[in-house]
């Protein structure tokens, strides 16, 4: 399958050029991506070897990291053993499924202090699982870059819609797209969100332009995703952790209630549950602010948490949403009234936030008994917190957000920014959605 360029591609050679490099670690979820851009990186050296160490072909790999070897001799035997020439600066050593191997982790320290002019690359699809158990293996020595699923503007340049991606970055809300550009962008805009941006299904509608095949390669995605849970750990039943998930689904959009999530488990287990599941890259917690200081982070309450999956088209397959009926219906409406607009949102805030700094979501509500005030999310922006609220139209009096700018006593932002801001969801006015980057990147 031809790759299709990413994002992440721009900083992968950054970090091949630079000249205080330290091994990489490319981290995200499942089928996200991470083999394939690390493959295309190779293509620009003259030598790359892959040691997949889920793979029975490279198992005779391990027992070199193993044994405590250098990295100058780990290079030398594996040149040996692959028939792949290792040479400083021009060859590519990239350790794929690393988690099955930790000592392969524990040397990566040893490549940065003993063979710094090496290329070294690892990934893993449950690679955050080992790090857990190894918090302070590579402090200072190993550099890590985060892959999401596709976000919307690498999937207009997937269809080779670069001048239609390149007028959103450019747009801003003193100068709106116009409504034939921007209507064609809502088109598309619907298309993506109930694709998704994995991998696999964007270069399937790429190719067929079908989403009946796209929706088929998503039912393959879940049923690999369901099987993955087996994998975890030991100390949550596979049953369990899929009812959790389930639960997440179901709970999409608002604030996650444990008590709904399976009324036969413990609290702990639970618990447990979802700390595998964010440790996976599946899903991604959003966490209550009362947004009284910079950083957010710093006023959180925990006990207050909504959880995000990570793809929307993920979501509408567990849902079993009616697509044609999407299409043919009030389509960017229908969308907009269920939780896919705010999900869509939310991850691509997370998606714009640098690949080497991911960015955390949080999201305010009025703490007042009886108020059902709550703003979607809350974005550090400079100096302030920026609420950003995602409406099912284009009327309302977005009294959430009227109420974030009264508790917070800016009446000078108050009168400026909601009408800067105030249709901030991107399925409603994408103009603002070229500020995404800068807001997460300032966090």
């Amino acid at each position: 399958m031809k790759y299709i360029k990413r994002l992440i591609d721009k900083s992968l050679l950054d970090w091949k050029a630079s000249a205080r490099r330290k091994p990489l670690l490319l981290r995200g979820a499942r089928q996200v991506g991470k083999s394939s851009a690390v493959r295309e990186l190779g293509k620009k050296f003259d030598y790359f070897l892959e040691i997949n160490f889920d793979k029975k072909a490279h198992q005779a790999a391990k027992p070199l990291f193993e044994k405590s070897l250098s990295p100058q001799q780990i290079c030398e035997e594996l040149s040996l053993m692959f028939d792949v020439r290792i040479i400083p600066g021009r060859t590519l050593l990239f350790l794929d499924e690393i988690q099955s191997c930790i000592p392969a982790i524990s040397s990566l320290r040893y490549f940065y202090e003993d063979f710094p002019e090496m290329h070294v690359i690892a990934a893993g699809s449950l690679l955050e699982f080992a790090l857990e158990e190894l918090p302070s293996f590579g402090v200072g020595r190993v550099r890590s870059l985060f892959l999401y699923p596709f976000s919307f503007e690498e999937y207009l340049r997937a269809m080779d819609l670069d001048t239609l991606a390149g007028a959103l970055q450019k747009a801003s809300p003193e100068k709106p797209l116009f409504d034939g550009v921007h209507q064609k962008l809502v088109q598309h805009l619907i298309y993506f969100i109930l694709i998704g941006g994995m991998p696999e299904v964007v270069a399937t509608y790429v190719k067929t332009r079908s989403l009946l095949e796209c929706q088929s390669v998503l039912d393959d995605l879940m049923l690999s995703l369901l099987d993955d849970f087996s994998k975890y750990k030991s100390r949550v039943p596979t049953a369990r952790l899929r009812e959790v998930f389930s639960s997440v689904i179901d709970q999409t959009g608002g604030k996650f209630i444990y008590s709904k999530a399976d009324s036969n488990s413990n609290l702990q287990q639970i618990k447990e549950s979802m700390s595998l599941l964010e440790l996976a890259g599946i899903i991604y917690p959003v966490t209550y602010t009362s947004a009284n200081g910079i950083p957010l982070g710093a006023t959180v309450n925990t006990k207050f948490r909504k959880y995000l999956i990570y793809d929307t088209g993920i979501l509408q397959r567990f849902l079993r949403l009616d697509v044609s009926q999407i299409l043919l219906g009030e389509g960017i409406i229908q969308i907009n009234k269920g939780a896919l607009a705010e999900l869509f949102v939310g991850l691509e805030l997370l998606k714009a936030a640098p690949s080497s700094n991911p960015t955390q979501l949080y999201y305010w509500l009025r703490e007042k008994r009886g108020s059902e005030a709550e703003v979607d999310y809350v974005i550090q922006y400079d100096q302030e917190a920026i609420p950003l609220e995602v409406k099912s139209g284009t009327k309302g009096s977005m009294q959430s957000m009227y109420q974030f700018f009264i508790g917070k006593k800016i009446p000078v932002w108050h009168s400026h920014l909601v009408g800067k801001f105030r249709n901030v969801a991107p399925t409603e006015n994408l103009s603002p959605l070229c500020d995404c980057k800068s807001w997460a990147s300032r966090e």
